[in-house]
């Protein structure tokens, strides 16, 4: 029997790192350009991606009995290119084609594939008022890079595809949309599914991004790695979580011999006679991470109820102002804040609880800083201060909190990787920026982003579960050589996935706070 060649392991190893990479146009442009410098004709790389493409669309929208009529858009440059040969594939297949090629000047490629295309006899239009009835478009106008405004009357073009209401493919990124920032310019293509090529390209995370993006897809073109490193060094600064990523961040498997304190001691401080539902979220949360020791701080007067729902942890009932906010935190006897391993501080305090806030920066311990949390560290104005504790400060703001703390940063509504990063090196913390793609960002400039999430999650105290679950991952991983930022984009992962799970089952209308709790231990045990 022939002796087959040894499998290439190392590039199977690599491919989960290339689904984790984010890239801007700029660099995308220099890892292409060294690939076509090392001989990989454009024309062959072209046909390779576009194969790719056209099976995975045949896979979307498959023959079925009746003839399926498909638009093909074609831009000047090479992703219509792309385009085109997608189309000569598609027509081999057995599917009507038609082209829509409205610009007078191609690339020569691009040229000479709408030529061979007409060839075929495939129909190709220049104006849309000519196009006849389809079933699905794929729209190849316009490729990464694209920098300017789109104006009539391409742009009266886009709108129109729009209103027709089928399908759209894109094909790498939606025509009009800003590869980096993922700003609208001028209008752009709503994509049903969005084709990225090779890698993900930052703007497609971008949350104002989305409603454009639709379902996004990555054709894996088999891009050297040794391309990827050289352009963009040995540390990848922007990143995706992938559950594979996630999962190997877990304090899983645990050692066959341990015991709780081995295990995490987190020191939870939440909760207010006015908010004591901000306390139980943020326990659940924690409760969940499998924690090995939970201590929860409230006001006295919730002591029972945190009881009633947590029999396992050790609640402490704290002095009480007369609006029942805790006035004082008061420990158990022969403990103080070095006792516990990680330190979550301000879902429901209230503003009253400013001198607890001031208490835990002053602590030795990695802390998470939420809701009341963040409250009250915008109205100190002490940002600065964070860069001077002895451990790490994890802040984990939405939108409104983010503008009260980083109010010089100009960029959150824009570029919001650009703003988390601003964020993070200011304060010297790691900055959860929360969203539809929760972005983190360390002082060092590295951001990991959520590829998924729900809508489902935008309820009153999902945050508040997302910092308990947070900081019991904290509390467990203080022993482990493990970035605290990797552990903060877990957390985050786990949190939207477990979203995801409980929307599929109870639809985005049935995933209150307290549900989500109950989801967060089934997102392990899925299949990978």
């Amino acid at each position: 029997m022939q002796n087959l060649p040894p499998v290439n392991t190392q590039h199977y190893q690599n491919k989960e790192h290339i689904s984790q990479i984010v890239v801007t146009a700029g660099q995308m442009r220099d890892i292409e350009g060294r690939i076509f410098a090392a001989g990989m004709p454009v024309a062959a790389l072209m046909e390779k991606v576009a194969g790719l493409i056209a099976l995975r669309i045949q896979g979307l929208f498959p023959l079925s009995g009746n003839v399926c009529c498909v638009g093909i858009l074609v831009g000047p440059g090479h992703n219509g290119g792309d385009a085109l040969v997608v189309a000569r594939e598609l027509h081999f297949r057995g599917y009507e084609v038609w082209i829509y090629s409205p610009f007078s000047q191609l690339k020569e490629l691009t040229a000479q594939h709408l030529q061979y295309t007409q060839s075929l006899g495939i129909a190709c239009y220049e104006n849309v008022e000519q196009l006849p009835n389809c079933d699905f478009l794929i729209d190849g106008l316009f490729g990464f890079g694209l920098e300017r405004s789109l104006t009539d009357p391409i742009a009266a073009a886009i709108n129109q595809f729009n209103e027709w209401n089928q399908p759209i493919i894109s094909i790498d990124i939606p025509s009009g949309l800003h590869t980096d920032t993922g700003e609208v310019l001028g209008t752009v293509i709503r994509a049903t599914y969005t084709l990225c090529l090779g890698l993900w390209k930052l703007g497609l995370l971008q949350d104002h991004a989305l409603e454009y993006v639709g379902n996004a897809e990555l054709i894996d073109f088999d891009i050297p790695f040794a391309d990827v490193e050289a352009v963009l060094g040995s540390t990848q600064k922007i990143k995706r979580i992938t559950r594979k990523t996630a999962l190997s961040t877990l304090p899983l498997p645990r050692p066959a011999v341990t015991h709780k304190y081995k295990e995490g001691h987190l020191l939870l401080i939440c909760g207010s006679r006015r908010y004591a539902g901000g306390a139980i979220l943020t326990a659940l949360g924690a409760r969940a991470s499998g924690v090995g020791m939970l201590s929860i701080a409230v006001p006295e007067a919730l002591k029972s109820i945190l009881v009633s729902h947590l029999p396992e942890a050790l609640v402490i009932g704290c002095p009480e102002t007369e609006m029942g906010a805790i006035s004082q935190l008061q420990l158990p006897e022969n403990t103080d804040l070095s006792s516990f391993s990680a330190i979550a501080c301000g879902p429901g305090l209230t503003r009253e609880a400013t001198p607890i806030v001031q208490q835990v920066i002053k602590s030795d311990r990695t802390l998470v800083l939420d809701a009341d949390g963040l409250n009250i560290l915008s109205q100190l104005g002490t940002i600065p201060t964070l860069q001077k504790r002895q451990a790490t400060t994890v802040l984990t703001p939405h939108t409104g909190e983010f503008q009260r703390l980083f109010s010089d940063v100009s960029e959150a509504k824009h570029d919001r990787i650009k703003a988390v990063k601003e964020a993070a090196a200011q304060s010297g913390a790691v900055v959860l920026l929360k969203g539809a793609r929760t972005a983190v960002a360390n002082s060092q400039g590295t951001v990991w982003i959520t590829p998924e999430s729900t809508p489902a999650l935008a309820r009153g105290g999902s945050g508040d579960v997302l910092t308990g679950l947070l900081g019991g991952l904290l509390a467990q991983a203080t022993t482990k050589q493990i970035p605290i930022e990797d552990i903060v984009a877990t957390a985050a992962w786990w949190h939207s996935q477990a979203g995801i799970i409980a929307a599929q089952e109870r639809t985005e209308l049935g995933v209150d706070a307290f549900t989500l709790t109950q989801y967060l231990s089934r997102v392990l045990v899925m299949p990978i």
